[in-house]
């Protein structure tokens, strides 16, 4: 007789990382990187594509706009819906558009018959559909890893997806400037079947809320209420407002200085777009590791108020190293906002309706179109980097203003 074979241990991950044990967490992870990853890959040869196109800044801007507006539009729709709906099979649907819409492009790319508008329609599109990221995927996170884990978990979710801003940037450029536009899209459709490969592999499923039989404008008002009586859950959705107002929307502008000020080429800039990403990544993996529950307001305000400090810097730079080095601060600074937005929402929010005040927090995401508008109007007046530099100063104006409000998120 042979002796019995001893049982075999499961993999132990290291205690820092206990979330990567979970597979449904794993596939929600690469979907949010593929979604990341084609989303910069787009964003950065579209801006190239229509700058080229038109000689417009603001045309410029009012494309990355687009991709925000459905929030806006949709986002508290897109809330409620999500609790009629089993998640699995929502976010499939969600990815099943995104590879129509990058599929459609593609063959109209071969073709040449390619235009400025087709890019317009299909970047709302899309935007309708990344809408739906945090009441569906944000939200299935938090209940694969449960509450305990949800900050770390939302960390390396959005630290490692943040790494496709060094990724997708850099894609884009070298593909753009080997193959053409038809080759990122033709690369985005690729990854966006990987992506919906792993959606059909998770398990987990979703119940129906139990008001889904109510009508979904009340179901949607109960989100809006919830945030109404929370003035936690009401500050951070102000801070959100101003960081998505006056500080997201000069990343239209990368594209735009990199070209006239810095005089690079296209893969030029998708390196120096990249470097937001880098600082996104770093600054979201040191979250991972070091921050504590404790911290997790703190590194909210503080994250956001730096973020807009560093804009007038970026802009006044003439030097690519230099700039690129501004930009890795802003990834950084910008990743304890992005990571601490998702997780303070989620821990604030009664369990029962974190998908209807997720989508409150899409709605106010969505509001950042306006800063986009502001900075192509400014860039067009005063130049790209003037109009950077513009809404920075306005940014930390308007966060002082609000201080009053955002404080209490500072409260033991």
């Amino acid at each position: 007789m042979y002796p019995a074979r001893p049982a075999r241990r499961p993999l132990k991950l290291p205690v820092r990382w206990p979330e990567f044990a979970t597979a449904d967490f794993r596939r929600l992870w690469l979907v949010g990187l593929i979604f990341f990853t084609v989303r910069w890959l787009e964003m950065l040869a579209m801006a190239v594509f229509v700058y080229r196109k038109t000689d417009s800044a603001f045309i410029v801007a009012m494309l990355a706009m687009l991709r925000l507006l459905p929030m806006a539009i949709f986002g508290a729709f897109m809330g409620a819906l999500a609790d009629r709906l089993e998640r699995r099979t929502a976010l499939f649907l969600v990815v099943g558009s995104m590879f129509a819409t990058s599929s459609t492009l593609a063959v109209l790319a071969y073709l040449d018959a390619l235009q400025v508008w087709h890019l317009v329609v299909a970047t709302f599109l899309n935007g309708t559909a990344w809408a739906s990221d945090n009441p569906v995927r944000r939200l299935l996170i938090g209940e694969v890893v449960g509450v305990a884990q949800v900050g770390r978990a939302m960390s390396v979710d959005i630290g490692t997806n943040n790494a496709s801003r060094m990724i997708g940037p850099t894609l884009g450029g070298i593909l753009l400037a080997s193959v053409g536009i038809e080759g990122v899209f033709t690369l985005s459709m690729a990854l966006y079947a990987a992506a919906a490969l792993a959606v059909l592999f998770i398990r987990h499923r979703s119940a129906p809320a139990s008001a889904a039989h109510a009508p979904l404008v009340a179901h949607m008002a109960e989100g809006f209420a919830v945030v109404r009586r929370d003035r936690r859950i009401l500050a951070v959705l102000v801070v959100t407002i101003v960081f998505n107002v006056f500080g997201w929307p000069f990343t239209s502008m990368v594209p735009v200085i990199g070209q006239d000020a810095l005089r690079l080429d296209p893969e030029g800039i998708g390196i120096l777009a990249s470097m937001d990403g880098l600082g996104a990544f770093l600054g979201a993996t040191m979250i991972a590791v070091l921050a504590r529950p404790a911290s997790y307001a703190r590194l909210y305000i503080a994250g956001s108020a730096l973020y807009l400090a560093l804009l007038p810097l970026f802009a006044l730079l003439d030097r690519p190293a230099l700039a690129g080095l501004a930009l890795l601060f802003t990834g950084i600074t910008g990743a304890a906002f992005m990571t601490m937005q998702s997780t303070l929402i989620y821990v604030l929010a009664p369990p029962e309706m974190r998908s209807r005040v997720f989508g409150v927090l899409s709605v106010c995401i969505g509001i950042g179109p306006l800063g986009f508008v502001h900075i192509g109007l400014l860039a067009d007046w005063w130049g790209a980097q003037a109009a950077t530099a513009a809404i920075g100063i306005e940014g930390l104006v308007v966060l002082a203003l609000t201080a009053p409000l955002w404080r209490i998120l500072l409260r033991p």
